[in-house]
């Protein structure tokens, strides 16, 4: 899209940033019917573990996502955005895309293939207590019978794997290792081999022994310090084998709190945090990765008309990865109201700046530089060959 002043001014300060992308090429969305336009593609971000204002805690950018999904005609955004404990918000148009491949996909490496449905396998870590366990499994069987979702088999680890936090104050997140990932790779190429999943939720036991930090979350404050390893177990899964994949973690029950703020209320409601990720990886789309050319009805990077993300959060592969393919338009706005407000003028081919008071300035005619690249003799008459910037 050229706008003819794409976004000549910063319209104001803050966050979250927009960024708007020319896309000459589309691939048809197997969900939209075209009439006069292709279909608008918007991307939403939100890093894990680096305590955003929302978007860090438990599923509060979910009102975002859902507001944008009623202006574009497609959403992809990844699982620390969608996922909200036992909540979750069902949308048509919204693409379930885990962080890596999200990755990998604005690299231009991945395809994104919308299907009907997916067959999801169930990791759970042996170091889940019995109740525990009981207690996953159970909620397994109640989105299979309530909610008809495809979960068709779990695996237990061969060995617990033994998850360890922390929050690393030179880069401002929360991070942590899993002590034994074979036994993880183990149990998922179990699960992918011999069973028709294509999809994998895991289920680790998280240590409970960072309460005073967890009690700075669950006040609406910190960083959410599950976050960071969550996303090194499901990029390692994907990395991995190639499929969808996301985590719900497993903790016992934390005492009630009366201080205890909206953005992080979703996860005290039950005991797991699993219903969200079933949810999103039932019908989650596949990755189909470039051999040279996507089959049709995938969606490709340059799909993507938007990126919608934290103005300091900029800093991410998938980010960069977008920025570099083509040459952006970025603008700064306030809140997600003003972003949503300038993709429906963006999708409507509208200038944002014309929807402000006094935005628009009077039309400009730039300076043309001439550069004399040869003498041309013809009848006696000399010319010149022009070129303007």
């Amino acid at each position: 899209m050229h706008l003819s002043r794409p976004f000549s001014k910063s319209v104001s300060r803050g966050y979250p940033l927009c960024t708007m992308r020319r896309s000459a090429s589309c691939s048809l969305h197997a969900h939209y019917n075209p009439k006069f336009k292709r279909p608008y593609t918007t991307v939403l971000i939100v890093p894990t573990g680096v305590g955003a204002s929302i978007g860090g805690f438990a599923g509060d950018a979910l009102p975002v996502a859902r507001a944008l999904a009623t202006v574009a005609d497609c959403v992809i955004s990844h699982p620390n955005v969608l996922n909200a404990a036992m909540l979750y918000w069902p949308m048509n148009n919204v693409l379930y895309v885990e962080g890596y491949a999200l990755d990998r996909f604005a690299e231009g490496l991945w395809a994104l293939q919308p299907v009907h449905q997916n067959k999801v396998g169930l990791v759970l870590d042996a170091g889940i207590e019995e109740e525990l366990r009981l207690r996953h499994l159970q909620v397994a069987d109640a989105t299979r019978a309530s909610l008809g979702l495809p979960v068709i088999e779990y695996i237990v680890t061969d060995s617990p794997l033994k998850i360890e936090t922390w929050f690393d104050p030179k880069c401002g997140n929360s991070t942590g290792r899993i002590k034994n990932p074979d036994s993880l790779l183990r149990a998922v190429n179990s699960l992918v081999n011999h069973t028709d999943v294509n999809a994998i939720a895991v289920v680790a036991r998280f240590p409970d022994d960072d309460l005073e930090d967890f009690e700075i979350y669950r006040q609406g404050k910190g960083v959410d310090l599950l976050a960071g390893v969550e996303a090194i177990i499901s990029h390692l899964i994907v990395e991995e084998f190639k499929i969808p994949a996301a985590h719900a973690p497993a903790n016992l029950p934390f005492p009630p709190s009366v201080s205890l703020s909206p953005k992080s209320a979703a996860e005290e409601v039950g005991y797991t945090f699993l219903p969200c990720v079933l949810a999103g990886l039932s019908n989650a789309p596949q990755y189909v990765i470039n051999k040279g050319s996507f089959v049709n009805g995938c969606v490709v990077a340059d799909d993507v008309d938007s990126i919608v993300l934290p103005a300091d959060a900029c800093g991410g592969n998938a980010t960069l990865a977008f920025s570099k393919s083509k040459r952006p338009h970025k603008m700064k706005v306030k809140n997600y109201w003003e972003a949503i407000g300038v993709i429906a003028a963006h999708k409507a081919g509208i200038d944002p700046n014309s929807l402000r008071r006094d935005a628009i300035d009077n039309i400009q005619n730039p300076a043309q530089l001439y550069c004399p690249i040869r003498n041309i003799s013809t009848n006696g008459k000399e010319h010149h060959t022009v070129y303007s910037y």
